[in-house]
């Protein structure tokens, strides 16, 4: 028996009220499958749908779902089912899932797949739970499966950024880790020494007084190191006028 879904109330943010900017190059474009009639449009939809949900500008070739692509531009499958399948693919677990917590992996799962962020932290914690107790795979289908993702994209259109915030685009502001995330990596690795641990350090440090000890140059017995002896066996010039066998 799954637990069920935490009840949280959706706080009124940007993406939830009428836009108020004038439409612009920002205004995210749409995909669907019904306006993609040939090749070259199917596959701006597929390009658009690894940005989406990779959120990469360059797809590499470790991204790529061929049997994925290859079933959509056949109509075999939906985009909402493209969608799924690049979600629970293990390129998106080894780039997002495993490096990330279960509150990051919420956040930007509902940026990428129901194209708008949390509404607040109960948001999070509540599908977080979802996570640890369904797993991955289950956790994309109560996604992907919502009321929430069918009325706003239905079968047949990539999802999308719903609502601009500050007039940037999702992609470009999710770093891997989030601000609190990085803050306890950083915390864990301060060391003794560290400016958060200095006035422990200065605190903790024992000064010892020095005594001034005057000395007499005097009273220094310095050795005499001259010679009194030339050496012997050491030939201490070279004679010019050394004579030396004629041919």
């Amino acid at each position: 028996m799954s637990i069920p879904l935490l009840e949280y109330k959706p706080s009124s943010q940007n993406q939830r009220v009428d836009g108020y900017e004038v439409s612009s190059e920002d205004t995210p474009r749409i995909y669907r499958l019904e306006d993609s009639p040939n090749y070259d449009e199917i596959q701006q939809l597929i390009w658009a749908g690894y940005r989406q949900v990779f959120s990469e500008h360059e797809i590499l070739k470790f991204y790529r779902q061929s049997n994925l692509e290859s079933q959509l531009k056949n109509r075999a499958v939906t985009v909402r089912d493209f969608i799924r399948g690049l979600a629970k693919s293990e390129s998106f677990r080894r780039l997002v899932v495993e490096t990330n917590s279960n509150y990051r992996v919420v956040e930007i799962c509902l940026k990428r797949i129901l194209g708008r962020a949390p509404y607040n932290k109960e948001e999070e914690i509540a599908w977080s739970i979802k996570i640890a107790t369904l797993g991955w795979g289950n956790f994309v289908d109560a996604l992907i499966d919502s009321e929430e993702y069918l009325s706003n994209f239905g079968e047949n259109t990539v999802p999308y950024q719903r609502r601009r915030y500050k007039g940037r685009p999702f992609n470009l502001v999710t770093p891997r880790y989030a601000n609190y995330w990085r803050d306890k990596q950083e915390d864990s690795r301060y060391k003794w020494g560290d400016i958060n641990n200095f006035m422990d350090m200065a605190s903790s440090a024992s000064i010892k007084t020095v005594t001034y000890t005057p000395v007499s140059t005097a009273n220094i017995d310095i050795p005499d190191m001259t010679k009194e002896s030339e050496p012997q066996g050491i030939p201490v010039s070279i004679s010019t006028t050394a004579s030396f066998p004629l041919r």
